[in-house]
């Protein structure tokens, strides 16, 4: 007779973070159909999502989150394995080690807003990297860098806003989950 395994215990803290990982999924599905007047520039709202896991859970949960969101989303929208896919992984990737970085540094350091912004500008610059390496060999997509970093350091704001706002929120009243 086979012994039974033991039961998987799931517990609220695995709820938490499996409800905002889907939530960061739906987020990329839905800003991948918004149009975009420069190629690569978006406002990377499910990073909202990422950094709000990193500030309540810690680097290693936002890591998953943000590598769930690129897979899931990609396989979701059908752009698993595309150039799509890479430039998202890439971005992600290259967003997670700098905000990895930044969390080795002594907490109050640097805050919400410098690693949003942190995050941001790693991001467009490994797609731009990758864009470069992969599909685009010219060295005039370099001239890409300046309006992509600006875009980075808007974007990395406005996400940052929101996220501090939810914060607060979140601190002034407990989780419904």
């Amino acid at each position: 007779m086979a012994s039974q395994a033991p039961a998987l215990q799931i517990s609220r803290e695995d709820r938490q973070i499996a409800l905002l990982a889907s939530l960061a999924v739906a987020i990329h599905i839905l800003e991948s159909g918004i149009p975009s007047p420069v190629p690569g520039v978006k406002p990377g709202l499910a990073n909202i999502i990422t950094l709000l896991v990193l500030f309540r859970f810690g680097w290693r949960y936002a890591a998953w989150v943000s590598g769930l969101r690129v897979l899931a989303g990609s396989l979701l929208i059908g752009t698993f394995m595309s150039p799509t896919f890479f430039l998202s992984l890439a971005g992600a990737t290259a967003s997670m080690l700098a905000i990895g970085v930044l969390w080795l540094l002594p907490k109050g350091w640097v805050g919400v807003y410098g690693i949003s912004i942190l995050a941001a500008v790693s991001h467009v610059c490994a797609q731009l990297v990758t864009s470069w390496l992969l599909f685009i060999p010219h060295s005039m997509i370099l001239g890409l860098l300046p309006v992509l970093i600006a875009a980075g350091i808007i974007f990395g704001i406005f996400n940052a806003i929101i996220v501090a706002s939810i914060q607060k929120r979140l601190t002034e009243q407990p989780s419904p989950v």
